[in-house]
């Protein structure tokens, strides 16, 4: 029964994109346990995974800006004793940067992740015993499943599977049929324009889909907020856990969304998604798998409205 920790911290859309890799390791390894190390705002996600037995999460976000805090030394005395109470047989840090890397050093057991030519930050390599070698121009989640299998040492199979399970519930009143409209992510140059999301959900709530806006921060809530002002049946929800934010969009009729990690957890969902890329490579980030989705834009070349509706018409 081998024990197997992932190392896969942060941010969103990264810890999605680690799902698959999870699903492999526990169909290409019989009896397999699995574990998990993610940052604490992501936890919720990391235990939807079906496959995952503990979740162990870690704090480095909040701690790096609380460094002298009392709080802070006895919260990462807790993390650390939590990390060290098993043993395992392979350590796997799929995030290839220097944090993560620390992060694995702490655990019990061997280190695997990218060689120095593979990882995001190369010098996170001289903390693994064993380094692979992954071509860096593939996905995300391609790169996640390579490194895991050649640590296994199992064949990887075509199938993408994200693994996740959510309640089979929508946890706020919402009128059906309803569309996602992930408006926020974390820079500015991914951002759509407003003008362009008004006319965008007046031509869905024109063909009789509701939009629901949700949002993380106040300044999110603003901008869905002045974004639903024009529309008649818009909604801006309260602020949901991640957890919530899954069964919502695991029940939504589609979800059109900028490259944030949301958009990635509802397409692992098996939700039809649109992603609209103005300031990111869609062919390094954009959403793979899922029963449909497309991909719209690139780098510096937002998509239009127009292309949007266009290659939402099927669903309409």
């Amino acid at each position: 029964m081998p024990r197997i920790l992932f190392v896969k911290t942060s941010s969103l859309g990264d810890v999605v994109h680690n799902c698959p890799a999870v699903t492999d390791v526990a169909r290409g390894v019989p009896g397999a346990v699995i574990d998990w190390v993610v940052e604490e705002s992501f936890a919720e996600l990391a235990a939807l995974h079906r496959s995952v037995r503990r979740v162990i999460p870690v704090a480095i976000r909040r701690w790096r800006t609380e460094l002298l805090s009392a709080g802070t030394w006895a919260g990462f005395g807790r993390f650390r004793r939590a990390l060290r109470a098993e043993r395992y047989d392979f350590v796997i840090d799929s995030q290839g940067l220097v944090k993560s890397a620390l992060v694995a050093v702490l655990a019990s057991g061997p280190k695997h992740g990218f060689d120095r030519g593979s990882a995001r930050e190369p010098f996170a390599a001289r903390f693994y015993g064993a380094r692979h070698v992954v071509p860096v121009g593939l996905h995300a989640v391609e790169r996640n499943r390579r490194l895991a299998a050649a640590v296994l040492g199992y064949t990887l199979e075509d199938a993408c599977d994200y693994g996740l399970r959510v309640a089979d519930i929508v946890p706020i009143q919402v009128r059906s049929p309803y569309v996602l409209l992930l408006t926020m992510t974390s820079r500015d140059d991914k951002l759509w324009p407003e003008e362009h999301w008004r006319s965008l959900a007046t031509a869905l709530e024109e063909r009789g889909l509701h939009c629901v806006l949700p949002w993380g921060s106040e300044a999110e809530k603003r901008c869905c907020e002045r974004i639903a002002a024009a529309l008649g049946e818009a909604l801006v929800p309260r602020r949901m856990t991640l957890a919530e934010l899954a069964c919502l969009a695991s029940k939504a009729h589609c979800v059109v969304g900028v490259d944030t990690g949301l958009a990635h957890l509802a397409m692992a969902l098996d939700v039809p998604v649109v992603g609209l890329y103005c300031g990111s490579d869609p062919a390094l980030t954009g959403l793979v798998g899922g029963k449909w989705v497309r991909n719209l834009g690139n780098l510096g070349a937002p998509p239009s409205v127009a292309e949007v509706l266009e290659v939402l018409e099927p669903l309409l």
